[in-house]
């Protein structure tokens, strides 16, 4: 990055500081300002104000609900950064991908080509605690953090990239990032690769970006679109971004806007957030006409246990994760600030898909939030911390749906003495305790108090044959007639656990049976 982008990184940080975390109103131009007219908001009206969404307001569910607050953590020191000679290491996107915790950042490799902005990868295999604060993301073997995606010359990120936003969905990896091909005006725009490991990257769409700037409005501020935060909630892909032409962003051009869609290339099927919600658009370069933060760089996460999604941006004070609704229409709860020193784009910790992570221990009333961000400036933000809390005395298994997502993947006593294992929202009764402890993610001791009625959707009882397909693969019959997919340690354990004999079918006879839903 050059040092004219860098100075403009540090000037935009300080100046939505100075605004607020969070915009009231619409806003008003300060400093040389060119309107494009011609642009129609997303209900084919012309647009003459920019609006941006209420924070305050709990809407019709009345105020927002004030948080409770425990076990404030931080590292003993720096985390993660680049190798020698590496001038800054900020904007992280953090995982929890199976026992590892893995992470995409920006910084800078002289040894990688082109010369620009890289995004190099680490992962703290060590990191086995549900709240702790973590060890150091290395490369491979323990080495220094390794360069997985760079410059492609000649296309529109032909020098930078930089801005990570990674998710994993069906066992594929996307890579949301920005990508520059130089260091002038509104060069910045959003790329997407993907990866079946998360460490070897192709570029979709032909290494066209999915989103340019809108170039509503011309600011002083000639950034453009970047700095992507996604999340995948009920099949949505939720992009939430900076673009410093759009028209309802603030003065200096802060402000984050939100597209949803159901392709996670954003080529078909677009949603804007507008000021009466999402609407269908043509593409991702209509008109912003609604703004929902005044920030740059933020991070997005859905939070099962509240039922909102967490956004998190810089304020004076650390961290600040505000909350939405699902339609961001309101904020139900009141924000938490995660204190500490910081520079510039938080990364919070996350499961694959975007999601908080659930407490083992209590996952219908904490939620562990840890974020990763840069906490010093002198040539370039570096020296990346971790930094978090829980948020506690949450009532998050009280409604049947909530529930039902909260819980998937764990067992519990049922009340019949046996072992209930949540699964797509209903309970497999299991008869044996063993047999639920190899197909549950976790299993609790005491069933959460409070917990809604969920429907039992079948029995697992003892010796429940284990069927196999040439092709289809492995799964057990259970007592609804459905056939429920296994992994092959999940189909052989089953045998030995629960005197279940196994017998090979045709695909043909495979596929009459219903399907039920996976325990892998």
């Amino acid at each position: 990055m050059s040092a004219r982008a860098r100075a403009a990184r540090r000037v935009r940080v300080a100046a939505a500081l100075t605004t607020g975390a969070v915009m009231l109103a619409a806003c008003s131009a300060i400093g040389p300002v060119e309107v494009r007219r011609d642009r129609t908001a997303t209900d084919g009206s012309q647009a003459i104000a920019g609006s941006v969404a209420n924070p305050t307001g709990g809407g019709e569910a009345g105020d927002p609900v004030a948080l409770e607050t425990d076990h404030h953590r931080r590292s003993d020191g720096v985390v993660a950064e680049g190798g020698a000679g590496a001038p800054y290491n900020y904007t992280p996107t953090v995982m929890r991908d199976g026992d590892d915790t893995r992470m995409w950042w920006c910084s800078q490799y002289n040894t990688a080509y082109p010369a620009g902005d890289d995004i190099v990868y680490g992962v703290d295999a060590g990191d086995r605690g549900e709240t702790g604060t973590g060890g150091r993301f290395t490369g491979p073997g323990g080495g220094i953090p390794e360069v997985v995606f760079s410059g492609d010359p000649g296309s529109f990120d032909g020098k930078h990239t930089c801005d990570p936003s990674v998710i994993k969905v069906d066992g594929v990896y996307y890579l949301y990032y920005t990508g520059a091909d130089g260091d002038h005006d509104f060069v910045n725009a959003i790329g997407l690769a993907t990866s079946e490991d998360g460490r070897t990257w192709r570029r979709a769409g032909g290494g066209e970006p999915i989103l340019r700037p809108a170039r509503d409005v011309t600011r002083d501020n000639t950034y453009g679109a970047g700095q992507p935060a996604v999340a995948h909630v009920d099949g949505w892909f939720y992009l939430v971004f900076t673009d410093t032409t759009g028209f309802a962003a603030g003065w200096n051009g802060a402000g984050q806007f939100v597209l949803r869609s159901t392709d996670p290339a954003f080529g078909s099927g677009v949603e804007a957030l507008g000021p009466d919600g999402f609407v269908p658009v043509e593409g991702t370069e209509q008109l912003r006409a609604h703004a929902v933060l005044d920030a740059f760089s933020v991070d997005l996460m859905w939070v099962d246990v509240l039922d909102a999604f967490a956004v998190a941006h810089q304020t004076a004070g650390g961290t600040s994760l505000t909350f939405f609704d699902r339609d961001f229409s309101s904020t139900p709860y009141e924000p938490v600030v995660i204190e500490g020193p910081w520079q510039e784009g938080p990364g919070l910790v996350r499961t694959p898909q975007g999601h908080a992570p659930r407490a083992g221990h209590d996952p219908c009333g904490t939620v562990p939030v840890d974020v990763i961000r840069a906490t010093r400036d002198e040539r370039a933000p570096t020296d990346l911390r971790r930094f978090g809390l829980d948020i506690t005395g949450v009532e998050g298994c009280g409604d049947q749906r909530r529930a039902g997502r909260v819980l998937d993947g764990y067992a519990m006593p049922s009340p019949e003495r046996t072992m209930d294992l949540v699964v797509d929202g209903a309970l497999v009764r299991v008869e044996r305790r063993a047999v639920a402890e190899q197909l549950a993610e976790r299993v609790l001791d005491e069933r959460p108090e409070r917990l809604a009625e969920l429907p039992v959707a079948a029995r697992l009882d003892p010796g429940a044959p284990v069927l196999y397909s040439p092709n289809a693969g492995r799964g057990v019959l259970l007592d609804d007639g459905r056939l429920w997919p296994l992994s092959t340690e999940q189909a052989t354990r089953l045998r030995e656990l629960n005197d279940s004999a196994g017998r090979t079918i045709g695909d043909s006879r495979w596929s009459a049976y219903p399907e039920g839903a996976s325990f892998r």
